[in-house]
């Protein structure tokens, strides 16, 4: 069966551990996954032409965009979890409101990226870029953070018609942004249609216009139900509830943004440090990443959204059935891609490639990390896929302690050490990661085997 097609809060897919009921659910979450991936894709794309200066700027700046958007963005995924399982239990009333703790995540959080617009170039200078990259990505992410209550606006709207079974929303929003955004980066970047082109500050005014036409895309058909339902009685909103929203929401944003952290140190000290090169092919096979892990986790997302209706209703005993399969479905598609990458990776890279010398060798380092990019496939599909179904039942402090051990006091210092003390380069680099990838999975995989997610109360009482 799948997902109704209006915004209306309507019951949606019904838990009936089969595939079809997956994919059903899963694919406009895969859909609107994808269209982030290209956003990304499309930013470096159009750049690429302006040189490897602009294509660092650009692809790092879009990463270290999203440390200013991966916590709230983590924090608003729990509307998702408490939906679903309220939708579980028959307890429609009250799901309404938790969409709108969501959008006040939000706004704290685009308020908070404002007040640190003046500090970036300080940020930025803790790092060893070389001054074009530095004054190019200062300039990108000035215009990148105005964006940042629109972009977790849609997360928040997008998880609450998810945890309602409805999860075609989200992708019409993806679409909206991905086409906005890429016809922004056409119009903006290079000189057309009469304006001069304005290089990285246009294809950051591309992603804030694109973030905003998604938003608004979710916020104004939300905002004419919100007011039929203050209509028929008032929203009751709790403060209570807001902060169980903020207990179990924050640790899962500190599990994101902690992870994404140490990602990023790894990237501007570690990574930036081997040169502009280096730094830009390993952006770039990450832009190409995301091509998979975006519809992966859209399938993690769709199975933690039967895992939290699941719990709902009781039947705990049905969730590893639906985690199991969501996973074999996720695997698949991760190692379809990984094969890809072994048979064409010169050719994929070769997207990036503007012509000359420093390019060709772009091309050459960038083929190289992908085939280390293939060793992590599965593992990535595993750790998604666990991840997002402990976080539907609420086993978010655990998760979050799990990263910062494993983020923090094994894959930075181990990368750290690989380059500055035993002086390693690009296998180096790309095998800290591999290692990652495969603790992280087991150390998931053995929290779900263990059942402490089930004693879990996300939902602590009915409500009234």
């Amino acid at each position: 069966m799948s997902a109704p097609q209006t915004l209306a809060t309507t019951p949606g897919v019904t838990v009936s551990g089969t595939l079809r009921t997956l994919i059903g659910l899963s694919w406009p979450i895969v859909l609107a996954r994808a269209t982030q991936s290209v956003i990304g894709f499309t930013d470096a794309l159009f750049v690429a032409p302006l040189g490897e200066t602009a294509l660092a700027a650009v692809t790092t700046g879009s990463l270290n965009s999203w440390s200013a958007i991966v916590m709230p963005t983590g924090a608003v995924f729990i509307v998702q979890s408490f939906v679903a399982q309220l939708r579980g239990r028959g307890e429609r009333a009250g799901v309404f409101r938790y969409a709108l703790y969501g959008l006040a995540i939000a706004a704290m959080a685009g308020l908070l990226a404002l007040v640190s617009i003046p500090f970036i170039p300080s940020i930025l200078g803790l790092f060893h870029y070389e001054p074009g990259v530095h004054a190019a990505m200062t300039k990108y992410l000035g215009i990148r953070l105005l964006s940042i209550t629109a972009a977790v606006g849609i997360e928040a709207l997008g998880n609450y018609y998810g945890g309602m079974g409805n999860t075609r929303p989200s992708m019409v929003a993806g679409i909206v942004a991905m086409s906005v955004n890429v016809l922004g980066c056409y119009a903006l970047v290079m000189p057309r249609f009469g304006l001069p082109g304005y290089g990285v500050s246009g294809a950051a005014w591309a992603s804030v216009l694109g973030s905003v036409a998604g938003f608004l895309t979710l916020a104004v058909p939300f905002g004419k139900e919100a007011l039929a339902a203050r209509r028929v009685a008032p929203l009751g909103l709790r403060a209570k509830e807001f902060f169980r929203v903020l207990r179990f929401g924050v640790p899962n944003g500190l599990n994101w943004f902690l992870e994404f952290a140490a990602f990023i140190i790894f990237i501007n000290a570690v990574v930036g440090h081997l040169g502009t090169r280096v730094l830009a092919a390993f952006n770039v096979v990450m832009q190409l990443n995301s091509v998979a892990f975006m519809p992966a986790f859209g399938l993690a997302s769709g199975g933690a959204i039967l895992v939290g209706e699941t719990i709902g209703k009781g039947r705990k005993d049905d969730v590893w059935p639906l985690v199991r399969m969501t996973a074999m479905v996720s695997a698949v598609w991760m190692l379809a891609v990984g094969a890809v990458y072994a048979v064409i990776p010169r050719y994929l890279m070769g997207f990036f490639q503007s012509g000359g010398v420093t390019t060709t060798e772009l091309v050459d380092v960038g083929t190289k990390m992908l085939m280390f990019a293939v060793l992590w496939q599965l593992f990535d599909a595993l750790g998604m896929t666990l991840s997002e179904a402990l976080r539907a039942a609420g086993d978010t402090t655990w998760c979050m302690w799990a990263r910062i051990v494993l983020a923090w006091g094994i894959f930075t210092p181990l990368g750290w050490a690989a380059v500055f003390l035993f002086h390693g380069g690009v296998g180096t680099i790309m095998t800290s990661l591999v290692i990652y990838m495969v603790g992280l999975s087991s150390a998931l995989a053995l929290r779900f085997a263990s059942g402490r997610w089930k004693s879990i109360e996300l939902v602590e009482e009915p409500s009234v």
